[in-house]
C-alpha cells in the first residue's frame, strides 16, 4: 500500500482530468465573458493613437537633434540609437511588471501616462526659449559652429526621452496580448475573430507609422516643432481617454507571477537534482507518467508534452519521498518543478538562438534611422519645382515597401510555395526569418554603393549633392522587403512557439532584439571611428558625413550579415519547433530523433478519437494498466488522458470498499 500522500496526488490527478474536459467543453465561468471584436475598436484605437503619439516624436528625433538642439551629427545619430536601444529592451522589464504584479490593463494605464509625460516634455523644449539653444544661423554646418544645449536643457530632453522609454516599455509588449485576452480560445468564431484581430493590429500600426513619418514629420520640419510636436501629445491624450472608455467590456487577466521566477526554480531544481537517474531514459512516454505533473492554472494555459531535449532539465520534475505536500503541491517550488514548467524553459532556450540571429539583421534596418536621414540632408529633397521632402520622411519609403509587399506575398507567392513545398503558409517561420537575413546584407551592399556615388558628388558641389534623394529609394526597398520577412516573421514565430504563460515575453523579445541591434549599432559605430582613426587616418565615421567613409562602414555590416546567416543556418538546423497541446489550434508535428525511435506520435485527431475511446465504461472494465491496452493509434495526450481514467475508476472502487489509501501499479 502506498502512502497517504499518494491519494491526494491521485485526487489531485482527478482533477487534473476534470480540468481537461473542462476545457474541451470550453466552460469558464470563473471570469467575465470575453466580449471579442466588441472590444477590439477600443483596443486598436487605443494602440493607432499610442503609435501615432510615440512614433511621431521619436521618428524625427535626429533631425530634431540636429537641427533645433545644435548636437553634432555622429553624437545625434548615437543619441538616438542609444535611446531606440532603451525603448526597445524597457519591454523585457514591462513584461515582468505586468506578469508579476500589475497586469496588463493596468501596466497600460500606467504606461498611456508616463508616455504623454514623455511628450509633453518634448513639447515644451521645443516651444519655451528657455528650454532650447540658440537658433543656428549656418543651416549647412549645423552642431559645428553653432551653441550648443545647457545643462537644462539636456536634462529636461534626458527626463522626457526617459518618460517616453518608460511608457513604451510598459505599452508595447501587453498591448497585443491584452487584445488577445478578449478573445476565447475555445470558440471557433472568436479564434477567427482574432485572425482578424492580429491584421487590423498589424495593419493600422502600419497605417500610424506611415502618418507619422510623412505629414507629422513634414509639419515639425516645415512648418513647426512645438506643432509638430503637440499633434502626437493630443494622440496620446486621446488614446488614455479611448483606452478606459472600454474598461467595462475588458477581461482583465490577473497576474500570474513572474515567468522569470519560475525559470530560476527549474534550473535550480534541476541542479539540485543532477546525481538522480531519469525513471525510463529512452521512454519519453513512460517517463512522462512518473514525473511530476499537475494541473495547469486555467484554460488559457495549455498543456505541454514532455521532450527528450535538454532533458537534464527532466531531473527538475522527479519526485522524491516528501517533495509533495498532502494536497498535492509541491513542498518546495525551488526542488520540484512541474512538467509544464519545465518544457517553458525549453522553449525559451530554444528560442533565445534564433532571437539573437535577428539583432544582426536589424542593425542593418536601423541605419535608416540614423544614417540614411545623415545623408537625406545632404542631398536633393526636391520632388517637383515646390515641394522638398523632410529629412525624416525619407525613411517612410521602407515602410511603404513593407505595407505594399506584405499582401504580394500573401496573396501570391505564398499559394505558389505551397504548391512545392505542401506547407501550409508557403515556408516555414525559420524559413522566412532566413529569408530576410539573405536580403538584409544586399540592402547593405547596395547602401554603400549609393554612399560612394553621393559622397563623390557632394564633394563636388561644395557639400550638398544634387543627387536626387530617391537615390536611397533601392536600398530603403530592400529594407522593407528584409523586414517583412525577418521581423514580421519573428513576431509569428515568437507568438506561436512560446507556451500560452510567455505571451507578454513573446511580445518583448522582438523589441529586446531591436534593443541589441540599437546598442551593437552604437558600440560598432563608437569602435570604428576609433580603429579607423589610428596612425592618423581620416576615420570611416566623422562629424562630418562627407569627410567619412560610411560606405566602408556598410559593407562591413554586409559582412556581418553574411556570417549571421551562417550563424542562424546552424541554429534553424538544430531547432525543435513546440509539440503539440491538447487544447492548441494547430499541431506541430515534429519531434527530436529519440523521440522518433521510441514511436511517440503527436495525433493530429486526438479530438475526433476522444470520443471513441475516452470511454469510462469501456476502461473501468479492464484491468490492465500497461501500454499493450491501449490501442496502437493512440497519442500519447490521449493515452495519459486513459490513464487518468483508470487510476479515476480504481480510485472509486478501493473508496467503496472502505480502503484509504491507493497503490497504482
Amino acid at each position: 500500500m502506498a502512502a497517504p500522500t499518494d491519494t491526494a496526488a491521485t485526487v489531485e490527478t482527478l482533477e487534473e482530468m476534470e480540468v481537461l474536459e473542462k476545457g474541451l467543453a470550453g466552460g469558464d465561468g470563473s471570469r467575465r465573458r470575453p466580449r471579442g471584436w466588441k472590444t477590439m475598436p477600443f483596443i486598436i484605437a487605443t494602440e493607432t493613437f499610442e503609435k501615432v503619439g510615440s512614433i511621431g516624436v521619436a521618428a524625427n528625433l535626429t533631425v530634431y537633434l540636429v537641427k533645433r538642439y545644435n548636437v553634432g551629427q555622429l553624437t545625434a545619430a548615437n543619441i538616438t540609437n542609444i535611446f531606440y536601444g532603451t525603448l526597445n529592451f524597457a519591454p523585457l522589464l514591462g513584461a515582468f511588471v505586468s506578469d508579476a504584479y500589475l497586469g496588463r490593463f493596468r501596466t497600460l494605464a500606467y504606461g498611456s501616462f508616463f508616455s504623454l509625460l514623455g511628450m509633453l516634455g518634448l513639447t515644451l523644449s521645443a516651444s519655451l526659449p528657455a528650454l532650447k539653444p540658440p537658433s543656428c544661423n549656418q543651416t549647412t554646418q549645423v552642431g559645428v559652429h553653432c551653441n550648443g544645449p545647457s545643462t537644462l536643457q539636456l536634462g529636461v530632453l534626458y527626463l522626457s526621452l526617459g518618460f517616453l522609454t518608460i511608457g513604451g516599455g510598459a505599452i508595447r509588449p501587453c498591448s497585443l496580448p491584452f487584445g488577445v485576452d478578449q478573445f476565447d480560445m475555445t470558440d471557433e468564431k472568436s479564434r477567427q475573430g482574432l485572425h482578424s484581430y492580429y491584421n487590423w493590429y498589424y495593419g493600422t500600426t502600419t497605417a500610424a507609422l506611415v502618418f507619422s513619418l510623412t505629414i507629422l514629420v513634414y509639419i515639425q520640419n516645415d512648418i513647426s516643432w512645438p506643432i509638430g510636436f503637440g499633434i502626437p501629445t493630443f494622440f496620446m491624450f486621446m488614446a488614455i481617454i479611448v483606452l478606459f472608455m472600454g474598461t467595462r467590456l475588458y477581461v482583465h487577466v490577473s497576474p500570474e507571477g513572474s515567468i522569470f521566477t519560475g525559470i530560476v526554480q527549474v534550473l535550480a531544481a534541476s541542479i539540485k537534482k543532477r546525481r538522480l537517474k531519469l525513471p525510463y531514459p529512452h521512454d519519453i512516454n513512460q517517463q512522462e507518467l512518473l514525473l511530476y505533473n499537475p494541473p495547469t492554472r486555467g484554460n488559457r494555459i495549455f498543456r505541454l508534452p514532455l521532450t527528450s531535449q535538454f532533458r537534464f532539465l527532466n531531473k527538475g520534475a522527479i519526485v522524491r519521498n516528501g517533495d509533495i505536500n498532502d494536497d498535492g503541491s509541491a513542498r518546495n517550488l525551488w526542488e520540484l518543478c512541474s512538467i509544464q514548467q519545465i518544457e517553458e524553459v525549453k522553449c525559451l532556450i530554444r528560442i533565445v538562438p534564433i532571437c539573437i540571429s535577428g539583432i544582426i539583421c536589424f542593425v542593418a534596418l536601423a541605419q535608416q534611422f540614423t544614417y540614411v536621414i545623415l545623408q537625406t540632408l545632404t542631398m536633393d529633397c526636391h520632388l517637383g519645382p515646390h515641394f522638398e521632402i523632410p529629412a525624416g520622411t525619407v525613411i517612410s519609403i521602407s515602410f511603404v515597401a513593407l505595407t505594399l509587399f506584405i499582401p504580394i506575398y500573401d496573396r501570391l507567392l505564398v499559394p505558389m510555395a505551397r504548391r512545392f513545398t505542401g506547407v501550409e503558409s508557403g515556408i516555414t517561420l525559420l524559413q522566412r526569418q532566413g529569408v530576410g537575413l539573405v536580403i538584409s546584407p544586399i540592402s547593405m551592399v547596395v547602401a554603400g554603393l549609393v554612399e560612394r556615388k553621393r559622397r563623390s558628388s557632394a564633394l563636388s558641389n561644395g557639400g550638398i549633392s544634387p543627387m536626387s534623394v530617391f537615390w536611397l529609394a533601392p536600398q530603403l526597398v530592400l529594407m522593407g522587403i528584409a523586414e517583412a520577412f525577418n521581423a514580421v516573421g519573428q513576431i509569428d514565430f515568437y507568438n506561436k512557439q512560446f507556451p500560452e504563460h510567455m505571451l507578454t515575453l513573446a511580445g518583448s523579445l522582438f523589441f529586446v532584439s531591436l534593443a541589441g541591434a540599437n546598442y551593437l549599432s552604437t558600440a560598432l559605430a563608437n569602435i570604428t571611428k576609433k580603429v579607423t582613426s589610428r596612425d592618423g587616418h581620416t576615420s570611416w565615421l566623422t562629424e562630418d558625413i562627407n569627410l567619412s567613409k560610411l560606405d566602408y562602414y556598410f559593407y562591413f555590416i554586409a559582412l556581418m550579415g553574411v556570417l549571421n546567416l551562417f550563424y542562424f543556418l546552424i541554429c534553424a538546423h538544430c531547432y525543435q519547433y513546440k509539440a503539440m497541446s491538447l487544447h492548441a489550434e494547430e499541431s506541430i508535428k515534429i519531434h527530436t530523433k529519440v523521440e522518433a525511435d521510441a514511436g511517440i506520435n503527436i495525433d493530429r485527431d486526438a479530438h475526433n478519437k476522444l470520443s471513441y475511446y475516452h470511454d469510462e465504461e469501456q476502461v473501468c472494465r479492464s484491468s490492465a494498466k500497461t501500454d499493450s491496452y491501449y490501442p496502437e493509434s493512440i497519442s500519447r495526450e490521449l493515452k495519459g488522458l486513459l490513464y487518468l481514467n483508470l487510476m479515476k475508476c480504481e480510485f472509486v472502487e478501493l473508496n467503496e470498499a472502505g480502503h484509504t489509501s491507493v497503490e497504482l501499479n
